[in-house]
């Protein structure tokens, strides 16, 4: 009786070692497939294995897992109505950066919003078939004599930065603009083919935006501010508050007290774009930082963005092959 309940339970301890053995090989299995089906092809073939069709795609996994620690392809980029209600942490957080506004304020300023500019999801074409070329121009003085205009105005779509301009700057900068990233102190006009993004650090930013296409009584912020802008309505788009938060936690990773702009519009450029390249940022080869149309030197530790930071991320994406930056002179 002995020798046979040995025998069982020999029986049962080698069923169950085989049970979950084919379990665990099935799983493994399961998640190689996937796994290989994100993976970006290392063969040079036509169609590249990757989750776009351009040559190096931002989306791709390339096993990384520096990058999709960081990279949430479920945040949403920008606001509209139907994504316009805040989780409690973002609005706590973006409510903290400013000293105006309530929650009851921000509600009927969504509703004023999106009765004046277009209440759309942008940008959520992406696809096998997609080669969405970006180029994100910044303002640092190693744009000047690098002669990159050309190659800057190749790309599908040209993003801007505040006021960085392009006349009398065309051979360095380009004279192509789809996009030009603001806030209120930062404003430029432009012309009725480009797309103006605002970027809200604070509720009077919303309110500001609604003034000079309306009423135009908001002359002041924290400084002077333009009170009327020549932009196209239709082509207005506003980075949702989450996005913001979302570069400041996963990509700056709490450095300073909140992103700057450049730094949010080139992480924008990651989720909107399939190849991303960056022109303008950083130092000269002196190492003097100034914008190419002000002499002004500046530094990028400075300020409430964590610069240092920022400056190290970037250059791990060119490392890790997410962006390629053209450094100037």
């Amino acid at each position: 009786m002995i020798t046979f309940n040995k025998q069982e339970s020999y029986i049962k301890v080698f069923s169950t070692t085989i049970f979950f053995s084919i379990i665990f090989l099935f799983m493994f299995l399961q998640n190689a497939v996937i796994y290989n089906s994100l993976q970006t092809s290392d063969d040079d073939d036509d169609d590249g294995g990757g989750l776009c069709a351009c040559d190096q795609c931002v989306r791709d996994l390339n096993d990384d897992d520096w990058f999709f620690m960081r990279y949430s392809p479920t945040i949403p980029t920008m606001l509209n109505k139907k994504n316009s209600v805040l989780k409690k942490d973002v609005y706590r957080w973006w409510k903290g950066l400013q000293i105006d506004g309530s929650e009851h304020v921000y509600t009927d300023l969504v509703d004023t919003l999106f009765a004046l500019f277009p209440d759309e999801e942008h940008y959520l074409d992406a696809s096998l078939d997609r080669c969405r070329t970006c180029a994100v121009v910044g303002n640092s003085g190693n744009l000047l004599k690098s002669q990159y205009g050309e190659l800057i105005d190749s790309h599908d779509l040209v993003i801007r930065i505040n006021k960085g301009p392009t006349k009398g700057y065309e051979g360095d900068v380009g004279s192509k603009t789809t996009h030009r990233i603001i806030y209120p102190e930062s404003a430029v006009d432009i012309d009725k083919s480009t797309h103006l993004i605002i970027v809200p650090f604070k509720i009077l930013d919303l309110r500001w935006l609604i003034s000079i296409f309306t009423t135009k009584h908001i002359t002041r912020t924290y400084t002077n501010v333009k009170s009327t802008l020549n932009a196209d309505m239709d082509r207005v788009m506003i980075v949702h508050p989450a996005f913001i938060k979302y570069v400041y936690d996963n990509w700056s990773q709490r450095h300073g007290r909140y992103p700057s702009t450049g730094f949010i519009s080139l992480i924008l450029a990651l989720h909107i774009c399939d190849e991303v390249k960056v022109f303008g940022f950083g130092a000269r080869s002196d190492g003097n930082w100034h914008h190419y149309f002000d002499r002004t030197l500046a530094h990028f530790s400075r300020g409430s963005h964590g610069g240092d930071f920022e400056n190290k991320t970037m250059n791990e994406l060119q490392r890790r092959n997410k962006i390629f930056m053209y450094k100037g002179i």
